[in-house]
């Protein structure tokens, strides 16, 4: 099936994970120490993490088409 007007666009910024560093210093500490559970162990890093998440700033969700809006708009071009 070919659509004459039909195009897509790729995303324009892909999404950047803020915390990816001190969340995978996390993860390391715990399988490090072996214990999820110890709080002196990772406190350091625990302490990075939260204030990293404290600090990023989020965006709004912006409202996206789904695919039923997009199948609906061009039902009128299948047919």
């Amino acid at each position: 099936m070919y659509i004459k007007k039909l195009k897509a666009r790729p995303r324009k910024n892909p999404p950047v994970n803020f915390c990816a560093p001190e969340l995978a210093g996390l993860l390391a500490c715990w399988a490090a120490s072996g214990d999820l559970g110890s709080t002196t162990a990772c406190m350091q890093t625990s302490q990075a993490l939260y204030d990293c998440m404290r600090s990023v700033p989020f965006k709004s969700k912006q409202h996206r088409p789904t695919i039923n809006y997009h199948l609906a708009r061009l039902g009128k071009n299948l047919k």
